[in-house]
């Protein structure tokens, strides 16, 4: 049996209590990131055995975890932060899993996802919006900033501390050779101690976050 368990963004309370009978019962906890996931852990007061998978994890390692969901364990996946599955590896051990095992039992245990709290807190209508994860750093880039700009309903990505600045940028030189200017909202860190929201005009929130200190991931709302 296969968990996929959301965990917090940010604030550790943010987790729900069908998310921590999950973590107490299971064999073995998959986490992207081990190090964040024990002080995850520790903070609930639970102890499991620990192994990572990632993006970068081997062919042996799914192996091994099939392995153990072969002989019956009981397995939870954890992302670093929110939704396992949204920008993750989560996808190719469920598609692997299933190769193997044809009955496996994957059950989800929703929880946060920054995406989706952003869009709650926004203003904004959520029945109608596009998701683009992080954009591609070099290929592609100008199409997907292009794409942004003639999107009909908001468009919602992530940026890191990185790359932020000069994203905005690059839409706002964009907005100016095409004339086509949206509104932008900006949620810095959100769940967490220095969270905040910028919004207004690309010029406006570019302006503002030039003050800040650039640190953290951003979710990016394009209304």
């Amino acid at each position: 049996m296969l968990y996929i368990v959301a965990t917090p963004i940010g604030n550790l309370k943010d987790i729900t209590l069908r998310a921590l009978e999950v973590l107490k019962e299971v064999d073995l906890i998959l986490a992207e990131d081990t190090r964040r996931a024990k002080i995850l852990l520790n903070y609930h007061q639970i102890r499991k055995p620990i192994i990572s998978y990632h993006q970068h994890s081997s062919s042996k390692r799914i192996e091994s975890i099939i392995k153990f969901l072969k002989e019956g364990k009981k397995i939870a996946l954890i992302s670093e932060a929110g939704t396992p599955g949204i920008c993750d590896p989560a996808p190719k051990l469920i598609l692997e899993s299933k190769k193997v095992i044809k009955n496996l039992k994957i059950i989800p245990i929703p929880g946060p996802c920054a995406f989706i709290a952003a869009l709650s807190a926004s203003g904004i209508y959520g029945d109608r919006f596009l998701f683009l994860g992080f954009l591609p750093k070099k290929k592609k880039r100008q199409k997907f900033l292009k794409r942004i700009l003639d999107e009909e309903y908001p468009v919602v990505f992530y940026e890191s501390c990185h790359r932020i600045l000069k994203t905005l940028e690059e839409i706002k030189n964009l907005s100016q050779k095409t004339g086509k200017w949206r509104k932008i909202i900006v949620f810095k860190e959100i769940t967490k101690i220095f969270e905040k929201k910028f919004e207004g005009s690309i010029t406006n929130v570019l302006n503002q976050l030039k003050k800040e200190k650039i640190k953290g991931e951003f979710v990016v709302i394009v209304i």
